[in-house]
């Protein structure tokens, strides 16, 4: 294994190239001849929508799917790539946006599992090494100023230690060319500047970097290029000198994209949530939640920033009737509503678009014009005296369809075959069309395309502007600070500030986030 970097010899040809690649599946095109290359000591970002065909284009090159016609060149010479461990043996790792690291393994065994060094003999099995891989890795290490403990428990670390583990595994394998998947998804504003300062030292070592992401702010920061794939086609390669997000967004999407909402000033009327002291549990019977107060008014957006597990899956769950306080006290519209359940909720006035839209937002075996009426559909006029309406119902769902631009335009199509985008515009409609006082909205556009995140922001602010409460929880920061008009920031269960949008800048959220406070 690799105890160190050392820069690579300048190269004539790209490091890594992907020449007309094809890929089927089941009769749809996911890759339509599509060229991409990268050059020595740079990083190439890969845009596009979901489904344009991005995560197949990096599988193909990491080895895990098998192109049907094209050729993946590494370093000038023709590959063929028939696993992981040959994509590895060419110096190509990827790491994914899910972190492949055993919790309650250590950092140094983490590293080395699957490339373990044995020494000696008992019986039939050696003895773990650990003396010689552990220099070499703190090598690695301190080559580019990690500071990382290689016996802690990978468990107990935090998110962005958790990712530089993840790219110190995979120098350890002796990658010069890394694919990274999402890498700032769960990180915090300055775990991500940490990160991109490391992807620059890596580069200036010779590494050459394959970044996927969403976030054009991002994009445009780290980028040497940019390439941008839209329905399984390679559209462009753009420099970020001459990019714009406005730009990248309409190669995205083919049309132009509306990037920032108009949001009039907040005309805020009386408490439609407030908690008081609220505790929740997990599901290990620790406080996820710990001494919560919060308060939404009609007409305002109160987002909640934070990095994903610091509460706020617990929090919207008590909040909805899917997770009963251990203490304290729920009230909506003025009304105790503490251990009530979600269907008591909606009845009292609440919308709920739910973190994971498969297990509680939708029913993937109905239809998509049931789905539309999945909260009211006992009452009128989907209802009379007990018997269910199709006529009512039918008409609703081609109503909302067509506000909400959900395709395909048919009712009676099976929720689950919708694109991810258009199931989560199907719940924010039927969320919206209720006449509901109040609106948890979590995690709003995660896996979203650009498009759609554009008409669900449109369809948030024009519900605050008509009087309805928000409260949005999102680790999308870029989203709190669009539609916020308040900002409360969670920090190991507990709301750690709250800021007025005119004060929020993302320097000192990024700080709360962290959890650090200013004095």
């Amino acid at each position: 294994m690799s105890a160190s970097l050392s820069p690579l010899p300048a190269l004539s040809h790209p490091a890594l190239e992907a020449v007309e690649i094809t890929k089927r599946f089941s009769g749809v095109v996911a890759n339509d001849a599509v060229s991409f290359s990268l050059e020595p000591g740079e990083i190439h970002v890969l845009l596009g929508e979901n489904g344009a065909g991005k995560s197949t284009l990096m599988n193909i090159l990491y080895g895990l799917q098998k192109p049907d016609q094209g050729e993946i060149w590494v370093g000038g010479k023709a590959v063929r790539l028939d696993g992981p461990k040959d994509a590895i043996q060419q110096g190509v790792v990827m790491v994914h946006q899910h972190f492949m690291l055993v919790p309650v393994f250590t950092v140094l065994e983490n590293i080395v599992l699957g490339v373990e060094q044995t020494r000696g003999q008992w019986g039939q099995l050696g003895v773990l090494e650990r003396a010689k891989p552990a220099r070499q890795i703190q090598a690695l290490a301190d080559q580019l100023s990690l500071q990382v403990d290689l016996n802690a428990k990978v468990g107990e670390l935090p998110v962005g230690v958790q990712q530089k583990v993840e790219i110190i595994k995979a120098l350890y394998r002796g990658a010069r060319i890394l694919i990274l998947d999402e890498p700032t998804a769960v990180l915090t504003p300055t775990e991500a500047t940490e990160l991109f300062e490391l992807l620059r030292r890596l580069t200036q070592q010779g590494l050459s970097i394959v970044l996927i992401t969403h976030k054009l702010k991002e994009c445009l920061a780290i980028a040497d290029r940019i390439s941008v794939m839209r329905q399984g086609k390679m559209v462009g390669t753009v420099y970020p000198q001459q990019a714009s997000e406005s730009l990248l967004a309409e190669m995205m999407v083919g049309r132009k994209v509306i990037l920032q909402v108009e949001k009039p000033l907040m005309q805020a009327g009386a408490p439609v949530l407030q908690t008081r002291r609220l505790v929740v549990w997990d599901d290990r019977h620790q406080p996820a939640v710990n001494g919560v107060d919060l308060t939404v008014c009609a007409g305002e957006i109160l987002g909640i920033a934070g990095v994903q597990g610091n509460g706020q899956t617990e929090l919207s769950e008590a909040l909805t009737g899917l997770r009963s306080p251990a203490q304290g006290q729920i009230d909506i519209l003025g009304q105790d509503q503490t251990g009530a359940s979600p269907r008591q909720l909606i009845e009292q006035g609440l919308a709920h678009v739910p973190e994971d839209r498969g297990k509680n937002g939708i029913v993937k075996t109905y239809s998509l014009a049931d789905n539309a009426v999945l909260c009211t559909y006992y009452q009128p006029p989907f209802a009379k005296k007990g018997l269910i309406r199709p006529g009512a119902i039918a008409r609703q769902a081609t109503q909302l369809i067509q506000e909400f631009d959900i395709r395909p335009a048919n009712p009676r199509v099976l929720a689950g075959s919708l694109s991810g985008g258009n199931q989560q515009k199907l719940i924010m409609a039927r969320e919206l069309s209720r006449g509901a006082k109040l609106l948890i909205a979590c995690q709003p556009t995660r896996g979203v395309d650009i498009g759609a995140i554009e008409l669900i922001h449109r369809r948030i602010i024009a519900a605050r502007n008509q009087g309805m409460g928000v409260l949005l929880i999102s680790s999308e920061l870029d989203e709190i600070l669009a539609l916020s008009d308040r900002i409360a920031v969670m920090y190991q269960g507990k709301v750690l500030e709250t800021l007025a949008i005119a004060e929020a800048t993302r320097e000192r959220l990024g700080c709360l986030m962290a959890g650090m406070v200013q004095s």
